[in-house]
């Protein structure tokens, strides 16, 4: 599907800058951002399910421990 992005001047020309530097098209480097952004926001939602299940088992511990 066909979408319109509209950058400033600065961002179109960091995009442009940042698609040269790697050989890339503009969209491409759009795309993988994107997908880049996609998986980090993924993996967090995962972190956090993870860590809400286990903080909990292990206060104790953790509390035994002090502070970081």
């Amino acid at each position: 599907m066909a979408m319109t992005l509209r950058l400033t001047d600065e961002e179109n020309r960091r995009l442009a800058e940042l698609a040269a530097a790697e050989g890339r098209s503009k969209q491409e480097v759009i795309r993988l951002a994107l997908a880049d952004r996609w998986t980090r926001q993924q993996r967090d939602g995962e972190l956090g399910e993870v860590l809400g299940r286990v903080l909990p088992r292990y206060r104790g511990l953790l509390d035994g421990l002090g502070p970081a």
